[in-house]
């Protein structure tokens, strides 16, 4: 790329590839927009990243680059959701906002994986404004990085997580480019929430990230890996529609729209609910040598590393209540339990010690919080469990101003990075979301990102919790272990005949939930 010249009041930094020239926004020096690997496509598609092509002179870095391929969200989540789109192939770029551009401040870093299912999303969300992070003293970095088959398509012509690779070379740029916009490489805080918090989970437990990551925060989130049939199973329904072989080679030869289409037709069935095929992050035996949950737990990886970890009081709402899912689950009733209890590969036991806690609840929260504690609340328990005096967990319990959606996942985000006076955060959070309550919550991420300490009692025997939008913000002790007792991790699996009677009942419930999208 040729230079252009730069203007002597816009902030100029150097990356390992060449100088980039940012803007002055509200007193922050924001770069977007910056290469940290070579676009992804033709004989890098599928693979691992490479490092992108010098330029000469400064590149311009006024905008976000291009997002990667992913397909829309339906009509009944894109009313909550924003998702931008940015078109290009030059995708796997970040974006920096710091108040002090040049090396010698050494501020504390922080670097945002956003979340998405690993099939939408981009750092280009309004919502993820850096700005008030670096208004606060924080370098803050957001990341793109490929998505569904692009980045989580299982193939055996190519490795496995490219895009969990592209995390990989981001953050490594970070730890050796960051001092040039006024970061410190030994205070590097990585975050993300939904997929993007799995997508942390997954690099902590990474060989190649030690000594890169000083602290962590998974909101939403575990680490975990996903079955690889479960991910070979949405390739080769795509390979399936498309009369191809379910190869790399194959699939990049396709149309690129043709195949976020094929995409989104195959996964359309498949949430955190529901199961069913979907993209995730696999054993690889390189990157991913182990599942990553049971590797943070053995204390094989992230030694040293303080963890910030929580949810939403009712993760669940936003997965049942776009399209009026949450009725229908109602009305389902026994079905809907049984395709629970199939989920979760439990007996009866449970979801009748759910019903005897909260007798109120109907069969949609009684789903809905079985499987929120199955895939996400236990998991990140157990790793406060196996790492006391250095994790701080939270519970987000504000409810939305919009009917139905109640404290649902992903509406802590608004509050988190302060950007809840936006139109974007008011899709989820609705008109007049409190900003004491993003006070606090920015606040606490802020002080974590700088010294390791939120602001409350780290994790200890007392089951600390630290509660965010009931009231004031107070700790609380264990306020799920009743419901976490309920699990028996040491149980043997339900018996063959009742397998098969379970897994029915999750095959009759997608079909109604499929009749009900279609009408």
């Amino acid at each position: 790329m040729t230079a252009d010249r730069t203007e002597p009041k816009d902030p100029v930094a150097d990356t390992p590839y060449g100088a980039v020239r940012g803007r002055w926004e509200r007193g922050v020096a924001v770069f977007r927009g910056i290469p940290y690997a070579a676009p992804p496509f033709g004989a890098h598609r599928f693979r691992p990243p490479v490092p992108p092509e010098p330029w000469d002179g400064v590149r311009d870095a006024g905008a976000f680059g291009p997002t990667a391929p992913k397909p829309p969200y339906s009509e009944a989540f894109a009313q909550y959701l924003s998702d931008p789109v940015v078109p290009g192939d030059d995708c796997l770029n970040l974006n920096v906002w710091t108040p002090e551009p040049g090396p010698g401040a050494r501020l504390p870093v922080l670097v945002w994986l956003h979340g998405g299912a690993l099939t939408r999303g981009s750092s280009a969300v309004p919502v993820y404004d850096g700005q008030a992070f670096a208004r606060d003293g924080v370098v803050f970095v957001s990341v793109n990085y490929r998505l569904g088959v692009e980045g989580y398509g299982l193939f055996p012509d190519t490795p496995p997580n490219p895009g969990l690779r592209d995390q990989l070379a981001a953050l490594r740029w970070v730890h050796d480019t960051v001092a040039a916009f006024g970061g410190d490489p030994a205070r590097i805080t990585l975050c993300g929430q939904s997929a993007g918090a799995i997508s942390t989970g997954a690099l902590l437990a990474a060989p190649q990230t030690q000594g890169l990551i000083r602290r962590a925060v998974l909101q939403s989130g575990p680490p975990e890996a996903a079955e690889r049939d479960k991910v070979r199973r949405m390739v080769r329904r795509m390979a399936s529609r498309l009369r191809i072989p379910a190869t790399a080679q194959a699939f990049a030869e396709v149309d690129r729209e043709l195949l976020l289409r094929t995409q989104a037709e195959v996964g359309r069935l498949s949430s955190p609910v529901l199961g069913g095929p979907a993209f995730g992050v696999v054993v690889d035996g390189d990157l991913v040598p182990r599942d990553p949950l049971q590797a943070l737990l053995d204390g094989e990886a992230a030694t040293g590393v303080d963890l910030l970890m929580g949810w939403t009081r009712d993760e669940y709402r936003l997965w049942l209540v776009p399209g009026g899912l949450v009725d229908h689950v109602d009305r389902l009733g026994p079905v809907a339990l049984a395709g629970a209890m199939a989920r979760c590969h439990v007996g009866h036991e449970v979801p009748r010690g759910y019903r005897t806690l909260h007798p109120g609840a109907g069969p949609a929260e009684t789903v809905g919080q079985m499987v929120t504690d199955h895939l996400l609340r236990l998991p990140l328990h157990r790793l406060a469990e196996a790492r006391p005096g250095s994790s701080y967990l939270y519970e987000f319990a504000w409810p939305s101003n919009r009917p139905g959606l109640g404290a649902c996942h992903a509406l802590e985000l608004g509050f988190v990075f302060d950007t809840g006076e936006g139109p974007d955060a008011a899709r989820l959070a609705g008109a007049g979301a409190p900003q004491e309550l993003a006070d606090a919550m920015h606040g606490a991420w802020v002080r974590f990102a700088a010294t390791g300490d939120p602001g409350w009692q780290p994790w200890d025997d007392t089951h600390p919790v630290r509660v965010l939008g009931d009231g004031e913000p107070r700790t609380v002790s264990g306020p799920r272990d009743e419901e976490f007792a309920l699990w028996n991790p040491g149980a043997p699996p339900p018996h063959p005949e009742r397998t098969a009677e379970l897994a029915l009942a999750v095959r009759r419930l997608r079909r109604s939930v499929a009749a009900v999208r279609r009408h």
